[in-house]
């Protein structure tokens, strides 16, 4: 039902809709009136060529009422709709009120005109072709809603039936129309309708495709330069203006800005309160930020990060400003605003590079909560370059051995003796000399090269183990630390497994470290990772518990088996007197949930024998050793100063 009065009509029609239809009417509406122009200019020079050739001179003013009155009337209004439509097609009026009572004046002319003439042509005994004609112009070529469609025809065909039915006909020499007459006439009727509808839904049908085509467009169009979170500008559409700004002779390079801004603590407001508070705070914070800076480039970055281009003029009292706003918007997380400047040098117009420069000084004051702005200057220039050295050459130091893997022992509380290793990268540059891992590990996350790093020390490890076997030499289980982009980038689980083949090492031999924090980013893929570890024979250890907000769901959610207790618990140990009860507890916590603790950052005596009287099973720290080469660790062994467990000694 809904499908026939949409057919007829009788729905609200978009505004494209309307403005198809009109723009169709006009079209046709040139035709149309060009045509009646012709026609009508041609029947006033026909009828006054009779006049004088015919000498009917005295019947003027008869024939003037009868004929050249509505040839005149007719061509004026064909010659006004004929105006505005050119006008409007090309664009100089855009007015379509006065379109639309135009295209109504000329259609009541028309059907008028086809009345009046063929009431004269239908007294005389002749056909009445001018009505038919003008029917089909006004209601046909036209396109009206059915409904409309169906009003106009109707009255005009039943006002010229009565007319005629009331004259005396020329073959019958009777009152009124024969039955063969009413047929017809019923039927010229309904053809004329028949036309109308087909015309009006053949032209919607074509009108809601178009339409659908437009709305894709303008979606296409509008995501490829706005954020479909925020709804703010897009990074492809700053770059592209951004550098068309740079390039402009009248800008003023000299009072330019980049601007990038950081959520801090934005993830853990995404764990606590969801994915859908978390969008709603980028969305409040996004429009903060445009808002803020009117008449200058803003656009979200990526995740929690927004970049600007703006001037430099009151730019600090600005950033201050939304510091406070953002800060008003946390709950129980404490949410900060920081921002990286870069201002351009000289000619410079490489967009991305600005941006990048820009967010390392945002990075550079993060968990500083007494900075919020940051300028980039020259020493955080050597560190930049430092960091896009470290991405440009990870596969040549891996290629030339510059990757040195140290190890670091795990010692036993029970015997004192080493149990495991945790294997360390260390990188001995030719031109930086030797980078701790503090230097590339995050580098080489944030640029998801990091798996490079780890299958290379996945392999170092093997050959260790292999070479000490052959030689006779004594090699301790070694932990490895996976990253959670390892799982991600590849298939770390499966390159483990043939590298262990490769090497006939024993899988009791490898642990593997996976951080809490990388269990607290709800991936998907990570629970079948470790399950699948564990499944191959590999003890899975919880690295770095309780340096994050979810550390006992992360309990609740997965097995493992060693808890590795993170090292600031022991930080001021001597001096808190919290500290003891804490580790006490995450102790007595692992031995319930069947796992094996170990403390990282053991440093002094004191801190031992507090471990070893709580319970906890192993230890690690400089208390004992540094990360150092397995050369070194077997010098520090062979003078006495580490043993190893019995268990892992060659007879």
């Amino acid at each position: 039902m809904r499908t026939i009065l949409k057919g007829l009509g009788f729905e609200k029609q978009s505004k494209y809709l309307r403005d198809y239809f009109f723009n169709s009417n006009i079209r046709a509406s040139i035709y149309m009136s060009i045509v009646i122009i012709v026609l009508e200019i041609w029947m006033i020079l026909r009828l006054t060529y009779k006049i004088f050739d015919e000498h009917l001179q005295t019947q003027f003013w008869q024939l003037f009422e009868k004929y050249y009155s509505n040839y005149i009337i007719l061509t004026f209004t064909g010659v006004i709709m004929l105006l505005f439509a050119v006008r409007y097609v090309k664009g100089k009026t855009t007015n379509k009120s006065i379109g639309t009572v135009i295209k109504w004046i000329f259609t009541f002319v028309c059907i008028y005109f086809g009345v009046k003439i063929s009431l004269n042509d239908y007294s005389k005994g002749e056909q009445i072709l001018t009505f038919l004609s003008m029917q089909l112009f006004a209601t046909c070529l036209l396109i009206w809603k059915p409904y409309i469609a169906f009003l106009i025809s109707s009255v005009s065909y039943l006002y010229f039936y009565l007319r005629i039915n009331e004259m005396v006909a020329v073959n019958t020499g009777e009152v009124g129309t024969t039955v063969a007459t009413q047929i017809n006439f019923f039927i010229m009727w309904i053809s004329t309708m028949m036309v109308c509808i087909a015309n009006y839904n053949g032209i919607r049908s074509q009108a809601l495709k178009d339409e659908h085509l437009e709305d894709i467009n303008t979606y296409l169009s509008k995501i490829s330069i706005e954020d479909e979170l925020t709804g703010i500008h897009n990074m492809v559409f700053f770059r592209t203006e951004a550098e068309k700004l740079l390039n402009y002779v009248t800008t003023d390079r000299e009072n330019i800005i980049f601007l990038f801004f950081d959520i801090e603590n934005f993830k853990s407001y995404n764990e606590k309160y969801g994915f859908h508070e978390g969008n709603e705070l980028l969305i409040k914070a996004a429009h903060m930020i445009d808002d803020s800076f009117k008449g200058s480039l803003v656009s979200r970055f990526s995740d929690d990060h927004f970049v600007v281009l703006t001037r430099i003029d009151g730019v600090k009292n600005t950033i201050g400003y939304l510091s406070g706003e953002i800060k008003k918007l946390q709950r129980e997380v404490h949410l900060e605003l920081k921002c990286g400047a870069y201002k351009p040098i000289g000619d410079e117009a490489d967009i991305s590079l600005a941006c990048d420069r820009a967010r390392f000084a945002c990075n550079s004051i993060k968990k500083h909560y007494d900075r919020t702005l940051r300028l980039y200057d020259k020493s955080l220039e050597d560190k930049f370059q430092l960091k896009h050295y470290i991405v440009n050459n990870i596969d040549t130091a891996i290629e030339n051995g510059y990757i040195k893997v140290y190890y670091q022992p795990v010692v036993s509380t029970k015997t004192g003796c080493i149990c495991g290793l945790e294997a360390l990268a260390r990188w001995q540059d030719p031109n930086y000399g030797l980078l701790s891992p503090g230097s590339f590990i995050e580098i080489l996350e944030e640029y998801r090269q990091i798996y490079k790093l780890d299958k290379y020390i996945i392999e170092e490890v093997c050959r260790d183990y292999r070479r000490s076997i052959d030689n006779k030499l004594p090699f301790p289980p070694v932990s490895l630390n996976f990253s959670r982009l390892d799982f991600e980038l590849c298939d770390i689980v499966g390159y483990l497994c043939e590298t262990v083949e490769k090497y006939d090492v024993p899988k009791q031999f490898i642990d593997i470290e996976i951080t809490e924090s990388a269990l607290t980013d709800q991936q998907d893929f990570l629970p079948n990772a470790i399950k699948n570890l564990r499944s191959f024979g590999y003890k899975v250890w919880l690295d770095d518990f309780g340096s994050g907000y979810s550390s006992l769901n992360v309990l609740k959610d997965y097995h493992f088996d060693v808890l590795k207790i993170d090292m600031k618990f022991l930080t001021d140990f001597s001096s808190n007197e919290k500290a003891r009860p804490i580790l006490e507890n995450i102790v007595n916590l692992s031995k319930q949930l069947s796992m094996l603790s170990l403390t990282e950052g053991v440093e002094t005596k004191e801190q031992f024998e507090f471990l070893e009287n709580i319970g906890c099973d192993r230890v690690q720290g400089y208390l004992f050793s540094k990360p150092v080469p397995l050369e070194t660790l077997r010098e520090k062994i062979s003078a006495g100063e580490l043993k190893i467990s019995e268990e892992y000694m060659i007879a």
